[in-house]
């Protein structure tokens, strides 16, 4: 990939979590919406550079044929992105929210897990649209 698209895959991805975060916030939290917002936009633009940052050290490690990618591998994948964005969020959540460190744990375990089953299904929902209508157009 480019780092045209690397941004692009980045953005995209965001933007779709944050409209279904800020839509399941609103829904079954009493938090203010608005601060739901900035806290989803700072933990976007956190994750936006760790993606980017990711994707480009496994590309790297495992190869840029990402349509031969199995499922255990993008499994792997959405596991190693998330791990690593838990130590930044964490103390972000923590300060944001006020509250204490086991319960913004559990809380950001629930992200995580809502994340990973995302992210899979962002990638190869992805991967499968850009082999379909760009990649011809790439060649």
């Amino acid at each position: 990939m480019t780092v045209k698209e690397r941004i692009l895959h980045s953005v995209l991805f965001e933007v779709f979590a944050l409209i279904i975060m800020m839509v399941g916030a609103s829904l079954f939290t009493d938090k203010n919406p608005a601060m739901i917002g900035g806290i989803g936009i700072t933990l976007s633009l956190i994750a936006m550079g760790w993606n980017y940052v990711y994707n480009l050290g496994f590309d790297k490690i495992f190869g840029a044929d990402r349509l031969s990618r199995k499922l255990g591998m993008r499994v792997a994948h959405g596991f190693g992105f998330e791990a690593g964005l838990l130590f930044v969020t964490i103390p972000v959540l923590m300060w944001a929210l006020q509250m204490d460190f086991w319960t913004v744990l559990i809380l950001d375990i629930g992200i995580v897990i809502f994340f990973l089953v995302y992210s899979i299904i962002y990638n190869w929902g992805y991967d499968q649209v850009r082999a379909k209508y760009f990649a011809p157009k790439m060649a």
